[in-house]
């Protein structure tokens, strides 16, 4: 059975977000908000210049668009990511990207958030 876009992004933030910690889910939590007021690599650049766990988020964030827009995204490390976001990819293509990174977060942010619930209940 294929999996749908939907099904993928669940599947892709769950597993991420097994590793993810409270400090985590307050980032992929605000993340969305500061895309949508800032834009996508203005966020990846903070994020990455943040370092830690705003970092991590950010890599788990590259690592799934370079997955979804392979054919436009072939590196999904910090450097080579933003260079093609800022020389290489186009207008439409940029907000593709910017669109689906907002759709991801939002899966991330509730199954981070049940994630870390789930752990404060079984270790609280």
């Amino acid at each position: 059975m294929k999996q749908t876009l939907e099904q993928q992004r669940a599947h892709n933030a769950w597993e991420v977000s097994q590793k993810y910690g409270e400090a985590h889910v307050k980032i992929a939590k605000g993340l969305p908000a500061l895309i949508m007021q800032s834009g996508l690599m203005q966020v990846l650049a903070f994020a990455h210049e943040k370092n830690k766990e705003h970092e991590a988020v950010a890599t788990d964030l590259r690592a799934w668009l370079t997955k979804r827009f392979s054919h436009l995204l072939p590196d999904p490390e910090f450097g080579p990511f933003m260079h093609t976001l800022m020389t290489q990819v186009s207008s439409p293509d940029y907000q593709a990207i910017s669109a689906e990174a907002l759709l991801w977060l939002k899966w991330l942010r509730q199954l981070a958030a049940a994630r870390d619930q789930e752990r404060s209940i079984k270790h609280g």
